[in-house]
């Protein structure tokens, strides 16, 4: 199932394709693929180079893991996430390692690594969600997680399947329309509020 994006204006088709749904096909992701995503993820860019990112992976091939991971969702997540042939956890390491300093830049360069990944699997005809739905206790407790390392997200992964095998109301948020903001609402020039010329 595709639902590009309606752009105020032209994108990268990547860029355009790329959306979070709910359903997954029963396939699983090849290691091959698996590889990529994990190798396009490594070359995010990060404040000094600090690569403050973990990911902690599962592959519906190996039944406990993936089960133990699905346990680190919210029940919400949990109802459509268990059929996503891989899950992931991202994890930010929050201080330096050249200072020992706090980095309060972690969280947004675990977002690049996930955006690169992200980019990479929609190159690849897989699909991503992203959730923010996650059990932090659990996922410390579960992966012995150490000291200063915060879990930030849960990733689903797979290729896009039917949406009608998800129950009816998460259906009906899967077949709906895409929306965002314009960009006159978040971009702004000489003061807050103020619309630039060129949009």
């Amino acid at each position: 199932m595709e639902k590009p994006a309606d752009t105020q204006f032209p994108i990268h088709d990547l860029l355009s394709r790329r959306w979070s749904p709910r359903a997954f096909a029963e396939r699983p992701v090849e290691p091959g693929k698996i590889q990529r995503l994990l190798e396009a993820a490594r070359w995010a860019s990060s404040c000094f180079n600090e690569q403050p990112w973990v990911l902690m992976m599962a592959t519906v091939d190996q039944p406990p893991e993936h089960v133990k991971l699905l346990s680190c969702l919210v029940e919400g997540n949990k109802v459509w996430a268990k059929r996503a042939p891989l899950l992931m956890i991202t994890f930010a390491k929050m201080h330096f390692d050249h200072n020992g300093k706090p980095n309060s830049h972690a969280f947004h360069d675990v977002g690049l690594a996930v955006g690169n990944l992200v980019v990479q699997a929609t190159a690849m005809d897989l699909v991503v969600h992203q959730m923010a739905g996650i059990l932090p206790e659990i996922i410390r407790t579960s992966y012995a997680v150490p000291d200063g390392y915060e879990p930030v997200t849960g990733l689903a992964i797979g290729y896009s399947g039917d949406p009608s095998s998800l129950p009816e109301e998460i259906r009906e948020r899967e077949l709906a329309p895409r929306s965002r903001k314009t960009l006159q609402e978040f971009v702004f020039s000489k003061t807050w509020g103020e619309t630039p010329d060129i949009l």
